[in-house]
């Protein structure tokens, strides 16, 4: 079993979940970790008000969201939550709603659950683990599907950006391609509400794409939220991140990339492409 599926207990699971809005999706995926003492009512609550103060960027795909919030005392250890709806419930993000599919992530730290959301990203770019999460019939069905995939994270999904870098690949050493280039700081960042969940997601489907074209040892992506952002964004090449983040941060004095589908490596795969003029 995989890290992922270790976060998730199997009473964490509800399917065919009904919800009236947004915020009871949210509040029923909170209300399993409480109940595996995952965490405290407090952080449910946080979750619902991130969405509040920062938009529906939790949704991260095409009907999936990710809900979460900071680390505090509401969190008693790090867990996940799988909540199918019964019926599509709109978030207010309009590339990727309805939602059918919530998970709830609760952190204790800020590292504990990386290797397990680069794997969820894989889950749900592999068009088969997708189709498994939304037609598992049992709890034991959704574990088996955020467990089945053991390759590298995202895998799956490799072929689907069309006309990929080869590995021989490197970034342009001059400006000669294009005269309004400007010499790289050699950083991306991907921007959420709390820096620990999303943007996370966002930063590892980006390093699949970078790996692919062979230039992980010339650039780093660092995961992190909008306060640190608007503070560090002159030392970053590019800022990626959600359309509902993109609002919030306004003109921080560098290019910002909305990405819609953050476990899609082609869309990134795009958006690099222009920002590199590669």
């Amino acid at each position: 079993m995989s890290q992922l599926s270790d976060l998730v207990d199997p009473s964490a699971v509800l399917l065919d979940a009904a919800a009236q809005d947004w915020r009871e999706a949210i509040r029923r995926s909170g209300d399993l970790l409480v109940s595996t003492g995952a965490t405290t009512p407090a952080y449910t609550d946080a979750m619902i008000r991130t969405v509040e103060e920062h938009g529906p960027y939790i949704v991260i795909a095409p009907g999936f969201a990710l809900a979460h919030s900071r680390p505090d005392d509401s969190v008693l250890r790090t867990a996940l939550s799988f909540v199918r709806l019964a019926e599509p419930i709109a978030f207010g993000n309009e590339a990727n709603d309805p939602v059918t599919l919530v998970m709830a992530l609760a952190a204790a730290d800020s590292s504990a659950h990386q290797a397990a959301l680069a794997a969820l990203a894989g889950v749900l770019a592999d068009p088969d683990g997708r189709r498994a999460l939304d037609t598992a019939a049992t709890p034991q069905q959704v574990l088996a599907a955020l467990g089945a995939d053991d390759a590298t994270p995202g895998t799956a999904a490799t072929g689907a950006a069309a006309g990929s870098a080869t590995p021989e690949d490197t970034p342009a050493s001059d400006d000669s391609t294009d005269p309004d280039a400007v010499p790289s700081k050699n950083l991306i960042l991907t921007v959420c509400g709390n820096g620990l969940g999303t943007s996370l997601f966002l930063k590892n489907t980006a390093e699949q794409v970078l790996d692919r074209w062979g230039w992980s040892p010339y650039l780093d992506i660092q995961a992190t939220d909008t306060i640190s952002a608007k503070g560090r964004a002159k030392d970053a090449d590019v800022i990626l991140t959600s359309g509902a983040i993109a609002d919030t941060l306004g003109e921080v004095g560098v290019r910002v990339e909305v990405i819609e589908n953050f476990t899609s490596q082609a869309e990134i795969d795009a958006v690099l492409r222009r920002v590199y003029a590669v």
